[in-house]
């Protein structure tokens, strides 16, 4: 049987009943890193044979794996923190032993996608995870490009380096949107910054560590906006503010010939 078992990505104590049943069960752990997972392990009271598989030995290291659940034996597969086979090693030993018709099965568990999703203030439903954005700019904007349009919530994983440079990007494709960059999700220095893409950059800009998603509002659908805005612009309009001024103060939220015609109707 292979199991892929979500582990903490952060507070140990986010960890399953049944998971630690599997790993404890298993004859193997196939692992990222032998030395974090270890770590984890031993927290536990987990003593098992660790294999290691990571985005750079995967393609070697499966043939091996499925060999050994060909033989019945039990492999649980964990990434460093969260859910295998999303953005982690795990999807090409899985879909090999579904179509070898091998028993597989997923666990339940951590993902930084959920908690991001309800911390950002966006709404959840639909949703959309797009993962890591591509690395090279043509490639980036051809991506961003593909999602502009699409009127659910968006969802990004973001390396800490690289943030700057990639929502400099969504910036540009996308507009100044709503947005929230939740960082190091159950973790001690957890912490949401809810703004736009414009105020986001700038907070980056100043320099930003830990794990982050990004999660951006989709396009705005005319017939089918949401009224949240309107209490806003309807607020900032008796307090004074010019329709200029109310229009990029809610860019992002609603289009500015909405927000007009909404303005001049008061």
């Amino acid at each position: 049987m292979l199991t892929l078992v979500p582990t903490p990505i952060g507070n140990l104590e986010d960890i399953t009943l049944r998971a630690l049943r599997v790993l404890r069960e298993a004859d193997i752990i196939a692992c990222e890193d032998t030395r974090t997972s270890s770590i984890f392990l031993r927290h536990y009271g987990i003593d098992k044979p660790l294999v290691s598989f990571h985005l750079h030995n995967e393609n070697e290291k499966t043939p091996v794996l499925l060999e050994k659940l060909r033989n019945g034996e039990n492999i649980a597969v964990i990434s460093d923190a969260g859910t295998p086979g999303i953005s982690d090693p795990g999807w090409i030993l899985l879909k090999r032993a579904q179509d070898e018709g091998l028993d597989v099965d997923v666990l339940p568990g951590p993902s930084a996608v959920i908690p991001a999703v309800l911390l950002s203030g966006i709404a959840p439903q639909p949703f959309m995870f797009a993962g890591f954005p591509p690395e090279k700019s043509g490639e980036r904007s051809n991506m961003l490009a593909s999602l502009a349009e699409i009127h659910c919530t968006l969802c990004f994983y973001i390396s800490p380096h690289k943030a700057e440079k990639h929502i400099s990007s969504m910036l540009e494709v996308f507009g100044n949107r709503r947005a929230s960059l939740v960082r190091e999700v159950s973790k001690m220095f957890q912490e949401v910054i809810r703004g736009n893409l414009g105020e986001i950059l700038d907070r980056v800009r100043e320099g930003v560590k830990g794990e982050l998603v990004l999660v951006v509002e989709g396009a705005g659908n005319d017939e089918e906006e949401c009224d949240s805005w309107k209490v806003e612009a309807e607020k900032l309009f008796r307090e004074g503010a010019s329709v200029k001024d109310i229009v990029n103060e809610l860019a992002g939220r609603a289009s500015k010939n909405n927000v007009k015609r909404f303005i001049l109707g008061l």
